[in-house]
């Protein structure tokens, strides 16, 4: 991997993005930045309450917005899950580094989250976690270099597959 270039975890909600971050961070000697907490600073407010006072196209937009605010070296970053809707922020996190996809079956998935409603995640009402899944796969695949499968692995074995991923 070249020299100071970032490190970009893309991903469903719940797959653990941010606690691998941390992870990879600390080995890697980088900074972590978490997208949803970039947002949630800057913006004043929870994720959930701007989708839910603005609604989704909005909340699209600013984290696209956001994301493309984003200037930094050495870091891992951590997306939100819905940062795949938004073309721009996508073509903007690959020129800052390496992005990585964190898969995670939907059995599993399901098994990990609780009440999406409170979680700031962007669906359409009345859509489900296999509806959303099935939407955003093709996404990740699509923007992600590298995919990094964690079903069955502790934190700390995914950051292997990371860090073995970035060696080669």
């Amino acid at each position: 991997m070249k020299s100071k270039q970032n490190v970009i975890l893309i991903g469903m909600p719940g797959v653990g993005k941010s606690t691998v971050g941390v992870l990879l961070a600390k080995r890697m000697g980088y900074s972590f930045l978490d997208t949803d907490i970039y947002i949630q600073t800057r913006e004043g407010e929870q994720l959930q309450a701007i989708i839910n006072r603005r609604g989704i196209d909005y909340f699209c937009r600013m984290e696209e917005s956001h994301v493309l605010s984003i200037a930094c070296d050495s870091h891992v970053i951590a997306t939100g899950g819905s940062v795949v809707y938004g073309r721009k922020a996508m073509a903007h996190l690959k020129q800052l580094g390496v992005v990585i996809h964190l898969d995670l079956e939907l059995a599993a998935l399901k098994e990990r989250l609780g009440n999406l409603d409170s979680r700031g995640v962007v669906m359409v009402p009345g859509q489900g976690l296999d509806s959303l899944y099935d939407e955003r796969q093709p996404l990740y695949h699509r923007y992600a270099d590298s995919t990094v499968t964690c079903g069955g692995l502790s934190p700390d074995q995914v950051v292997q597959q990371l860090h073995a991923v970035l060696i080669r």
